[in-house]
């Protein structure tokens, strides 16, 4: 079982930068995939960022260029670096991470971008 929780979403104007953390804990060996979704009000949720293990990151045409996906694995931890960001980008964040095959989600962490 993988327990995540995440932190640093908040409010900010457009064309400001916030950085979201997520610690994964629990009985962890190596954590191969690990990411960033978000739900805006009224919409699916939707891919923001991957990360693998060896460092190989994924982004969506909507973020790239203005958000960066890191990690440290000897912390388990999974950050994201939003900066630029937009009304659009108004959204609840979710951590999640691919272990084992399993999909394991954070709580969410509310992102609000005033314009």
């Amino acid at each position: 079982q993988v327990q995540l929780v995440e932190s640093g979403g908040g409010l900010v104007q457009a064309g400001g930068s916030l950085r979201l953390s997520c610690a994964a804990s629990g009985n962890i060996f190596t954590i191969h995939v690990m990411g960033w979704h978000r739900q805006a009000p009224g919409k699916q949720r939707e891919l923001v960022a991957t990360i693998t293990l060896s460092g190989t990151t994924n982004y969506a045409d909507s973020v790239k260029g203005r958000f960066t996906i890191s990690r440290d694995n000897a912390k388990n931890a999974v950050y994201l670096q939003m900066s630029t960001l937009k009304p659009e980008d108004t959204a609840v964040y979710y951590c999640y991470v691919n272990y084992y095959s399993e999909v394991y989600w954070g709580q969410g962490t509310q992102v609000t971008v005033s314009s």
